[in-house]
This record gives C-alpha cells, structure tokens and sequence, in this order.
C-alpha cells in the first residue's frame, strides 16, 4: 500500500458496526461529488463482504478513488440493527489496523464510522467509546472531545460518564488543560478564530457559590489560561454562553458535561457536526451520530455528517 501518489491526501476510513449505519454512509459519502471532488484516495477499513452487500442494497459501486482493506474477520451470519459481541471485536480490528496506518504514516488522517459501544463491552473490551480507546492505542493521557460545524465549535471537559460522578472531575488542572488544547487547535487550525467561552457547572454558574462551588474549580483553570495568553473567558450560565456563542462572541465553547455541549450542538449542527480528537498524534474525525439500528439496513441513512467528517480530515492533514 503505497503512502500517496502524485501528492493526493490518504484517508483511512473505518467502517464501523456491520450492523449499524457505517457501512451504508461511507460508501454514500465516497459516492457523493463533493468527495470524488476533493481528489483525495480513500482506504476502507472493514469487511469486504460486508461492504459488498450494502454496495448492492444501495446500487452504488466503490469509486475508483477509493480501496477496501479487507480484514475478512466475519465470517459468520449476523443480524442487522442488532448488538453482537461478535461485531464488537471486528470493529476494534478495524480501529486498531486504522490507527496503525496512521502511525507508520501510511495514511494522513483516519475517520471513524459509528460503533456499538454495548457490543464492545459484550466482547470483554471495557470502553466508553473511540475517544478512550485512541488515547489508549497511541498512549495519549490527556485527549479530549470536539464538535465541530459552521456554526459552533464545543470542547468538552468531560465526556462519557454518569452526571452524578461529574463534579469530581472538575478541577482546575483538568479545566486548564481542557482550554490549552482547545486553544492550540484554533490556533494551529482557525487562526483568528480562538476566543473561547467556559461555561459554568451548576444552574447561573454558580450564583458565586449559591448554587454550588464546582465553579471555584472553573476559575483557576480559566485564569492560569489567561496567564498564559489565552483569549478565554468565564465561567457563564450555559444558556447564555451558547446563545452568545451562535451569535458570534464566542467561537468555541468548553461545556462541562456532554449533554451540555451536544444539545445544543446537535440542535443546531446535527446534519453538519463533525467529532475531533484533540490532544492525539493523528488526525481523526467522525460523524456525529451512533449505529442507528432503528433506520440500519434500510437505505435511508443521511451520509452528511460523515461527509463532513472526512472533509474536515482532508482540511486538517492539509494544514499540518
């Protein structure tokens, strides 16, 4: 497998849960004009099998641009729209094999279809997503997630966990390191774009301690950040801070929780948003969505948002 030819990007893409939506959108998405338009060349992680079968159920034809890495590693009838441990191993394959390509630079950015993160666990494998098992795979420590679209950017502090064991995990290193990576990126990536908006923890961030003194924790992670040189500010009520936000004011924000940040997100970017990890030493991507079994093996599936994702993996590999 050659890096390039002609000085044409490499993306790796990974299929994703055989019994979700990956498959369907990314071969939707290297179908789409403005893909083929990009010139890049594609390298499909997965099962060719597998792609095979959607490639019929969806009368599209692998472009030219594009290649299968075929693991062959289901062989075996599964179910569509349902969870199968089985299918939890062959996606971590298929993870692992993407994230070796982008080591040995063999490929310059790598995107993620949606998994199951019930059928991972099912196999034995204790993750709470992509993003843990990228920073475990390239032995990252601190990793963090970034939505991305048009019109809202959000970082956040913490991210697949239960709200109640969220205020532990608000510290001001965690907070600093949180909008230190945030800001590098902008920087590196949106010049011109970098001022940031923390949002508060509790209900009018806080009430200067009324309601809750986890922004006490915000604070010092704001003001180290601004020792530093970072156009930051905060902490401010979530509600007003994302309307300020979509205005204008902010460019990115840093939410608490994840459901602080993707609501809003998705309320307005849920065809358009495109998943960044930031802090590792590749460039990924994804879509915003999971497997949807709901609408899997129907042919209905949107490929916008991995559309997205993948020009987002192009603009990034051409800026590095």
């Amino acid at each position: 497998m050659e890096k390039s030819k002609q000085g044409a990007k490499v993306v790796g893409i990974t299929m994703g849960d055989p019994a979700g939506i990956g498959p369907e959108v990314v071969l939707k998405a290297l179908e789409s004009r403005e893909i083929k338009e990009t010139k890049a060349r594609f390298i499909i992680i997965g099962d060719r099998k597998v792609l095979k079968k959607n490639s019929q159920l969806l009368s599209i034809n692998l472009p030219a641009q594009a290649e299968v890495l075929d693991l062959a590693n289901i062989n075996y009838h599964f179910r569509m729209a349902k969870v199968d441990r089985r299918l939890g191993k062959a996606v971590l394959e298929y993870i692992k094999e993407g994230v070796r390509l982008a080591q040995e630079k063999r490929i310059d950015a790598l995107v993620t279809a949606p998994i199951s993160k019930e059928a991972i666990n099912l196999a034995g494998y204790r993750y709470a997503g992509h993003t843990q098992l990228l920073a475990e795979l390239t032995q990252t420590k601190d990793v963090r997630m970034l939505f991305s679209s048009p019109v809202l950017k959000v970082v956040l502090l913490t991210t697949h966990l239960p709200l109640k064991e969220v205020s532990k995990l608000i510290t001001a290193q965690g907070v600093y390191k949180t909008i230190v990576l945030a800001a590098k990126f902008m920087h590196r990536y949106f010049a011109g774009e970098e001022r940031i908006g923390v949002a508060g923890f509790n209900p009018h961030a806080g009430e200067e301690g009324l309601f809750g003194e986890e922004e006490r924790e915000i604070k010092k992670g704001i003001f180290r950040a601004q020792q530093e040189g970072v156009k930051v500010d905060g902490p401010f009520p979530a509600d007003t801070l994302f309307y300020q936000a979509y205005k204008g004011r902010y460019k990115l924000v840093v939410a608490i929780y994840h459901d602080q940040g993707l609501i809003p997100f998705k309320l307005l970017s849920f065809r358009k948003g495109v998943n960044i990890s930031l802090g590792l030493p590749i460039i990924r991507t994804s879509p915003c969505h999971g497997t949807a079994f709901d609408i899997a093996g129907q042919g209905v599936a949107d490929p916008d948002s991995m559309i997205e994702a993948i020009k987002m993996a192009l603009y990034l590999s051409q800026r590095c």
